[in-house]
């Protein structure tokens, strides 16, 4: 027992990961990132060590870009398959973000609408659920 013990916590201890898992975990875009971060592998210490004190490189990708679609979706306000429909496939800028806020062409209005009914149609089912639990525990 432990044995078994001891060699959980070392592969614990020990957990790697792909660029690629890693990128995604910082929310940057992995071909924008040093060679060296791309060719090798991540522990779950650098990782939490990246996080907790980002070198100058991270910094630079999480202010300025490129951003990978889920982060470019995030900052317009719109879903990942929004974006694809708006005709965005390729990471942006924060100053193509930005420019795209600004001239606020007719697909991100719509979708932007669209995210929000989302928004709001999640909240009215998690209140209705919140309340038909309420009701149940009333009628206990």
């Amino acid at each position: 027992m432990i044995a078994t013990l001891d060699a959980m916590t070392q592969h614990q201890n020990t957990q790697t990961m792909k660029p690629a898992t890693a990128a995604k975990k910082l929310g940057v875009y992995l071909p924008a990132t040093p060679a060296e971060f791309q060719e090798g592998v991540v522990s779950r210490a650098e990782l939490n060590a990246l996080q907790a004190e980002p070198p100058q490189w991270l910094a630079d990708l999480r202010k300025n870009g490129p951003h990978p679609r889920p982060v470019v979706a995030a900052k317009l306000g719109v879903s990942i398959a929004g974006l694809a429909r708006g005709g965005v496939t390729e990471a942006l800028t924060t100053e193509q973000i930005d420019a795209l806020r600004e001239e606020m062409p007719e697909w991100l209005r719509q979708e932007r609408a669209t995210q929000a009914k989302v928004r709001e149609e999640t909240v009215r089912l998690k209140e209705k659920k919140a309340a038909k639990a309420e009701a149940d525990a009333q009628d206990r």
